[in-house]
């Protein structure tokens, strides 16, 4: 008798549900977006729990979560934003690897904290990538599932589902809480000077970084729009369109500034005010609109530090793991990430 084939068959979709990787990168040149996983921190844990490498995709769940119902056996962890998940009614503890039977349902409930969760299945999803990723640019009809959110009635096949949860040594047990800490950290956002930020008056670069400012309704996977006190800037010539990147602050002409996310354009003509440094931009995509964010100034070389040691962190997470022996709900991470996946650049 023929096994069932493994697939996820989407019951409901959510408000906005993705298929997510760390991003489409060498086209930027062609003016295709890198996408990728708005929380890399989420996304590599989730990925870690099940024993997956950190470049696979997971489903980028946000706000509102889907009903997944599994045909076949699957390894499943979910990480990043709290919003109830259960299995068959059975809670799906953060971070932290389940295997589910076949025929199973995956809920999601209220919001509890954070915007967007991440969905790994171990073996990853049967997707064929578009440019070498699997990330989902809605907006370009890019990748994914069929280029954009998941939609009732989808079919996503899974790649190789079975396995078992590895087990985690101390050392990478420190390593995850200490970047679950990092993520909870309630600071300001750290960000760089742009190379537009002379061209602003004092007075707007002092209200900058006093803050506070809000998220405002328009924010997206694109970008987040920022509501406050209009910036002045005192040079009035025209830019030429010059690259930008996840985290760069522009300002357009009615001086509200826009902070760049995932799913940002290649190049931009409005003066960049500052970089949201690299380490604080999963905290920046768990941030929903209405909440307010404050910012607080660093240089170069502190940016290149914080992201440094987030990596020493990731390399301690696949440090001393080794196969689970048994199934069901544990605690689990990556056997090893590979050395060239390192994170995001500042």
């Amino acid at each position: 008798m023929p096994e069932t084939a493994a697939r996820v068959e989407v019951i409901r979709p959510g408000a906005f549900s993705t298929l997510q990787d760390l991003g489409r990168r060498g086209y930027q040149h062609l003016g295709v977006s890198v996408s990728g996983a708005m929380d890399e921190v989420a996304h590599r844990l989730a990925n870690a729990a099940v024993g997956n490498p950190p470049a696979m995709a997971t489903l980028e769940i946000t706000l509102l979560g889907p009903v997944l119902r599994f045909s076949s056996r699957a390894l499943i962890a979910c990480c990043g934003a709290e919003l109830s998940p259960s299995v068959d009614g059975k809670a799906l503890p953060p971070g932290r690897a389940m295997s589910v039977p076949a025929g199973a349902t995956l809920r999601f409930g209220a919001r509890q904290a954070g915007v967007r969760a991440y969905l790994a299945v171990r073996g990853g999803f049967a997707v064929q990538p578009v440019l070498g990723s699997l990330s989902t640019q809605a907006r370009a009809g890019l990748g994914g599932q069929a280029g954009r959110p998941l939609a009732a009635g989808d079919v996503l096949d899974l790649a190789d589902p079975g396995g078992r949860a590895p087990r985690r040594g101390a050392r990478a047990l420190r390593a995850r809480q200490a970047l679950l800490e990092a993520m909870a950290e309630p600071g300001p956002m750290r960000v760089l000077l742009g190379s537009e930020w002379p061209q602003f008056s004092p007075g707007s670069q002092a209200r900058w970084l006093d803050g506070p400012w809000r998220i405002g309704a328009q924010s997206d996977r694109m970008g987040y729009r920022l509501e406050g006190p209009a910036l002045e800037r005192h040079v009035r010539a025209d830019l030429l369109s010059e690259t930008v990147s996840f985290g760069t602050v522009q300002v357009p002409p009615d001086g509200r500034p826009i902070v760049l996310m995932a799913d940002r354009q290649s190049t931009g003509g409005y003066p960049r005010l500052a970089q949201v440094a690299g380490v604080d931009l999963p905290r920046l995509a768990q941030r929903a609109p209405g909440e307010t964010l404050r910012f607080a100034l660093i240089d170069v070389d502190t940016a290149q530090r914080l992201l440094l040691e987030r990596a020493r962190l990731f390399a301690d997470l696949c440090s001393g793991t080794s196969s689970g022996t048994s199934s069901g709900t544990s605690s689990g991470t990556t056997p090893g990430i590979p050395s060239h996946a390192s994170p995001r650049a500042t």
